[in-house]
């Protein structure tokens, strides 16, 4: 996380992303949920030392709402105690990404909010024909609309794609909100070369559409999947 800091990141996140409950059980690590959370938080707040904010990380349980495999109830328990020991690890907001069930999301919302810190909650448009959608088919103006009713203080969009698919969703997210919006694409979609992941987006390509992305509405820009500190680097240059 340091070296984030030192490419310019002005906020860093915990490395907790799908820390709950429900996702560690099925690696037998549920009783580890509070050693693991509180460890994410206080490598990143020792990375950030003061130069950068923190933002307590998390994403979906992995469990279906429209399949039964979960409840409202369950899931504002799982969510709460997740970002309850993120509160009191000492984070300064909350995000809730990589979102593609739309009623997961804003349950998450509501559970975030009882601690009291600013929320973000982002949604994952990877699908569709445009690649404008979410996996379960939410568009940006039906993410934006409730996620704005839930209590979100900060929406938007990370993963599933490059940063030039990510305009135009941002223009949209923009048009259907007045909340600042976060904006976090990939380096490109990710490829398979000899058992190891590659994102051919360089950082100099990646960076070049940030301009784009902020004149269509966004407030906070940054890197997802295959975004290194030299991605980070290159996008503070640009802009």
């Amino acid at each position: 996380p340091r070296a984030y800091v030192e490419a310019g990141s002005r906020i860093i996140l915990t490395n907790t992303f799908r820390s709950n409950r429900i996702t560690l059980a099925a690696h037998g690590l549920e009783d580890k949920i509070v050693e693991l959370n509180r460890a994410g938080v206080e490598i990143s707040r020792q990375a950030a030392a003061g130069r950068a904010l923190v933002f307590g990380s998390t994403g979906p349980t992995g469990k279906l709402l429209m399949m039964g495999e979960t409840t409202r109830a369950e899931l504002l328990d799982v969510f709460g105690e997740q970002f309850d020991i993120l509160a009191s690890a000492g984070v300064d907001a909350l995000i809730i990404e990589t979102m593609s069930d739309l009623e997961e999301a804003t349950i998450a919302v509501e559970a975030a909010r009882r601690t009291g810190l600013p929320v973000v909650a982002c949604m994952v448009f990877d699908s569709g024909k445009n690649k404008d959608r979410t996996m379960m088919g939410v568009t940006p103006e039906q993410a934006a609309r409730a996620l704005e009713e839930a209590g979100a203080d900060i929406i938007g969009a990370n993963c599933g794609q490059g940063p030039a698919g990510y305009v135009s969703i941002c223009r949209r997210l923009s048009a259907a909100t007045d909340l600042p919006l976060w904006i976090k694409p990939n380096a490109g979609l990710p490829e398979l070369v000899e058992g190891r992941t590659v994102y051919r987006t360089t950082p100099q390509e990646f960076a070049v559409q940030m301009p784009s992305i902020i004149a269509a509405g966004a407030s906070f820009v940054g890197g997802c999947c295959g975004t290194t500190p030299d991605y980070i680097r290159a996008m503070a240059a640009k802009i």
